[in-house]
């Protein structure tokens, strides 16, 4: 069979499977399931890069091969997934204010896309010439997403009527244009990523508080 397999990537494929599962509940209408899928995908994502880190020998062409097979599943789980949520809550909603969302989505996927694209081109550039470990990201990474949306389709659970059906949407456009904004992040390290995970922790705490309320 084509392509490289090794420990290195399962975690990978776990979190594409699981926002596959993700989209599938977007498109059935359960926006809430859809984003613990996109929580759990990110934590697959937290970790498969200290897995991959973990083999000492990989040829060049198993390096690349895990470069394009990260964005290639980030695009599906960090920038189909919340865009399927979006357009799963305007079932209910006029023809015009579905139109503005499916197109905000369409966006932010296309933005998710170009960013993972220009990461890819440039991270083999400069593996290529640098080496090691990359130490800031240029533009908000995609992956931001799994800690992004459950947390403000939350705030839109509990915001009141007027705001309630635009405050996600105005975040996907917002987010959109963070991916493509050529400003300097700094990498997250052990730290940043213990913040991250108790964040989102938190944030499916909160999920599970709106639902069974």
């Amino acid at each position: 069979m084509i392509g490289f397999y090794n420990y290195t990537v399962i975690l990978t494929y776990i979190s594409l499977l699981i926002s596959a599962v993700g989209i599938g509940f977007a498109v059935t209408g359960d926006p809430f399931t859809a984003l613990f899928c996109l929580l759990a995908s990110g934590i697959c994502d937290m970790f498969d890069g200290k897995i991959a880190r973990t083999r000492k020998k990989s040829t060049e062409e198993e390096k690349r091969f895990g470069i394009q097979l990260d964005s290639l599943c980030d695009i599906v789980c960090f920038g189909v997934l919340p865009a399927s949520v979006a357009i799963s809550m305007t079932s209910t909603a006029a023809l015009c204010d579905r139109i503005a969302v499916w197109a905000v989505s369409g966006l932010y996927v296309l933005c998710a896309l170009i960013r993972l694209a220009y990461f890819n081109v440039t991270e083999e550039t400069r593996q290529a010439t640098e080496g090691g470990r990359r130490t800031h990201f240029m533009g908000v990474p995609v992956t931001t997403a799994a800690v992004i949306f459950p947390l403000f389709y939350a705030l839109s659970v509990l915001a009141p009527a007027p705001l309630a059906p635009w405050l996600y949407p105005a975040v996907i456009l917002i987010t959109a244009v963070a991916f493509i904004t050529p400003v300097k992040v700094r990498k997250p390290h052990t730290v940043g990523l213990a913040v991250l995970g108790l964040i989102g922790l938190l944030e499916a705490v909160l999920m599970f508080y709106l639902l069974l309320r």
